[in-house]
């Protein structure tokens, strides 16, 4: 588990780690800790089964550099990632070992299932289960299949003997770059709804736009690496943000401004759809949140991905 400053939440994710159906003989868990300066060790240590944790300090402070200090240190055959704000399901592990041995596949991982606690963050975890926001298998799919990448993964400890371990360089795009790598090597990611866990995201729309403008250059870190990574719903977000910006130019003339214009309201009339689709599944309450919801999603995702490419071409030169 990599964390830092999780102490409102760490008695809940790690709980439900410790209380896990697998046997405690054959489960170690280890803690990267990016250097909390709030209560999360002492809430640790004060767990019933804290004798079981180890701690592994992080000065990295990041998910990726905290994943790269604690596997080398693991000593199982199977390397089972929860991150902090996680609630893996009481047979999570179970599940995980068996669907490696069952699929062979290199990496398995279940669906996201995001939780919301505030009125925006209900909106926020339902907008994250739409094709509309993010079109990736684990947020929007509950079948097995063969898929590109997973929420946060199990592995077979001898795949990071094959492919390395986390790319620090990539964060926050780290998981699907090494799952890009694994699957260049010949390895397949499964996704299973057996699998289960429950995401406790973003509560208020200024996280949110701080979350995906991140994902956004990390993105363009990944695509530095891996030009052949990229798949269309990468630059859908990118190509709505130079559409939305184009008007400028565009305005100059009375044609291509009209054109312009109905881009624009063909957005608003697909955010419209897919917000009402989704408030008549999760409570017609959320109507009001979840438009401005996925424009925040689009916008912040989109101009980070500019900018990370921006610096990329900067850094070129």
């Amino acid at each position: 588990m990599p964390i830092r400053n999780e102490a409102l939440f760490i008695t809940r994710s790690l709980g439900a780690v410790l209380a896990q159906d697998y046997p405690t003989d054959k489960l170690e868990i280890l803690i990267a800790d990016g250097m909390s300066d709030d209560e999360t060790l002492d809430i640790i240590r004060g767990l019933s089964g804290a004798e079981r944790v180890r701690i592994i300090a992080n000065p990295g402070k990041r998910q990726a550099e905290g994943l790269n200090a604690a596997i080398p240190q693991a000593k199982g055959d199977v390397i089972v990632r929860v991150d902090g704000h996680t609630i893996i399901a009481p047979n999570y592990v179970r599940e995980c070992v068996q669907a490696l041995t069952e699929t062979g596949a290199s990496n398995v991982g279940g669906m996201m299932d995001p939780v919301g606690i505030t009125p925006v963050g209900k909106a926020i975890a339902a907008a994250g289960k739409s094709a509309f926001s993010v079109p990736t298998s684990f947020h929007v799919s509950d079948k097995p299949q063969l898929t590109d990448t997973v929420y946060m993964g199990a592995w077979k400890r001898e795949i990071f003997n094959r492919v390395g371990l986390y790319n620090e360089s990539t964060t926050p795009n780290e998981d699907y770059e090494l799952n890009y790598r694994i699957r260049q090597s010949g390895g397949k990611i499964y996704l299973t709804p057996r699998i289960r866990s429950q995401y406790f995201g973003r509560q208020t729309l200024r996280a949110l736009a701080r979350q995906y403008f991140k994902y956004g250059i990390g993105k363009t870190q990944t695509l530095r690496i891996h030009p052949k990574s990229v798949r269309l719903r990468h630059l859908v977000a990118p190509a709505f943000v130079l559409w939305v910006v184009s008007g400028i130019v565009l305005a100059l003339h009375p044609v291509l401004q009209i054109i312009w214009i109905i881009g624009i309201l063909a957005y608003v009339v697909l955010n419209g759809l897919f917000s009402f689709r989704l408030a008549q599944r999760f409570g017609l309450s959320l109507i009001g949140y979840l438009p401005l919801i996925f424009l925040t999603i689009h916008l912040a995702w989109g101009v980070g991905f500019w900018v990370g490419l921006g610096k990329m071409l900067v850094k070129r030169n």
